[in-house]
């Protein structure tokens, strides 16, 4: 029996990347046109964080909310824990993560936005476009089938990263608890991606840590 040193994360992968990607590809085609819903939904959000006030905020956590939701049944608990039993406390996670979003920004009413008028903002914004606009062509361009494109709101990667740099460009304070699960979220999937070799592996983890630095630069910047 080998050394418990001598295995990689290659080793406790529970499927190989082609049926990774064939359950996007099967996922994408079963629910589709709503990508394109959930995709322009992202795409509403951006007007909205230009302006102040509660009622934006709660259209805004609203939006998010329902992508987590849809994500942790749609995608992982259905879908995913097919081939990977961890899916189903994945789904778990990204309930919690939108009942956090309804109970903070939707109920509460505290989630305000602005324009992105400080470094922090711009790169949230930034990092807001890169998950709506960007993200989806990642597969592609590393030579897997368009079919295969993750989307916001159906997809766990770019939900996640889309919903890190909302919350960047939130006023008055940084969300700790809202940044958590999206976070860890991004080191699970860099972990899978990397077990699978798969050439994006690193982009979800090195987000986490440039959003962790921004949300420390952030809470800085507020107790001064």
């Amino acid at each position: 029996m080998s050394e418990w040193w001598t295995y990689t994360l290659s080793d406790f992968l529970l499927f190989s990347p082609r049926t990774y990607y064939r359950l996007f590809e099967l996922y994408n085609r079963e629910i589709w046109p709503a990508q394109l819903l959930t995709l322009g939904a992202g795409l509403a959000i951006l007007p909205l964080l230009r302006r102040g006030g509660a009622g934006p905020g709660r259209v805004i956590a609203a939006i998010l909310a329902g992508c987590w939701l849809w994500v942790a049944w749609g995608f992982h608990f259905q879908r995913y824990a097919t081939i990977n039993w961890a899916a189903t406390y994945f789904a778990a996670a990204f309930a919690v993560q939108a009942l956090l979003l309804i109970s903070t920004g939707v109920i509460r009413g505290r989630l305000e936005f602005g324009a992105a008028d400080s470094a922090v903002g711009r790169a949230g914004l930034g990092i807001v476009l890169f998950a709506l606009v960007v993200q989806p062509l990642i597969g592609p361009l590393a030579g897997r089938d368009w079919v295969q494109a993750e989307i916001f709101g159906v997809a766990s990667d770019p939900t996640a990263l889309a919903t890190l740099g909302i919350l960047l460009l939130a006023a008055k304070r940084t969300f700790w608890a809202l940044l958590l699960i999206p976070m860890s979220w991004c080191v699970v999937t860099g972990a899978t991606l990397w077990a699978m070799g798969a050439p994006d592996a690193l982009v979800m983890p090195l987000a986490a840590l440039l959003v962790l630095s921004l949300a420390v630069r952030k809470t800085r910047s507020l107790h001064r």
